[in-house]
């Protein structure tokens, strides 16, 4: 890391003053939950809502990257979710298919930020390591760093390793981030539970889509710690956002049926 990019993590860490945590305790459906993460962000870049933290468990769904919407097999391949009793869509953000369901964590950051494209690639490297962190208090043999052969592969992904044999590893955590004008919004998906249907329509949709890649790199925490939960893995993040943060606590109503 070099001496920039490192003062770029600073910023971010300094950014991180106070956070207003709202738990959003149902789904609101895979297309809404999926819209209203870019409706908050949309609120803080015009000053509606400060800093905020909105974690939920999704609808099953598998979020498309634009690119796969250009491949041959992309019809088929959502057809195969819908088989899976998965939602395709496609987001705005970068990569290629990811899936998630009730077992899962999902952490959607938004930051007002009058220059929210400074610093953009650290936020991927210091809150892989927060996330990374989280899931090492719980127990997971955790890191950051792509894993080869992975679904949706990053740079930044979070991968975790079993005791066992820990030459296996696989894809705990991917992340994305959208920058506009005044604000960012940086997402985060944790697999924790259940991965079975994960890897189903993940083989299917990727078979569809001729896309190469490792069904073993596909799991959930749970898989590396028996019996852990979503929620014992949410107060984790939790407790680690405190440690570079004020949390303040809010109702979803707080945000939820606002005009963004």
């Amino acid at each position: 890391m070099n001496i920039r990019e490192l003062s770029n993590m600073r910023d971010v860490e300094a950014g991180l003053r106070t956070l207003t945590v709202v738990r959003q305790d149902h789904t609101l459906g895979a297309a809404r939950d999926l819209e209203f993460g870019l409706e908050l962000l949309a609120m803080a870049k015009t000053g509606r809502i400060g800093p905020t933290l909105r974690l939920y468990r999704p609808a099953p769904t598998v979020a498309f990257g634009q690119r796969d919407t250009r491949l041959p097999g992309f019809d088929a391949a959502a057809r195969a979710c819908r088989d899976h009793g998965f939602e395709p869509l496609v987001r705005k953000a970068g990569g290629r298919a990811a899936a998630y369901h009730e077992g899962t964590l999902v952490v959607d950051h938004i930051m007002p930020d009058a220059d929210a494209i400074a610093g953009s690639r650290s936020r991927f490297s210091f809150f892989g390591e927060l996330l990374a962190k989280a899931l090492r208090n719980v127990g997971v043999h955790a890191a950051v760093g792509e894993i080869p052969g992975e679904y949706c592969p990053g740079e930044y992904s979070v991968h975790g390793a079993g005791t066992a044999d820990p030459a296996h590893r696989i894809k705990l955590i991917g992340t994305a981030q959208r920058v506009v004008s005044g604000g960012w919004l940086f997402s985060s998906v944790i697999v924790v539970e259940n991965s079975a249907p994960i890897r189903a329509v993940l083989t299917d949709s990727y078979a569809a889509l001729g896309l190469d890649w490792d069904p073993a790199t596909a799991g959930a925490a749970n898989d590396l710690v028996p019996g852990l939960t979503v929620g014992a893995v949410e107060d984790a993040v939790l407790a680690e956002y405190a440690g570079h943060a004020s949390l303040r606590h809010a109702d979803f109503s707080s945000v939820y049926g606002r005009e963004a």
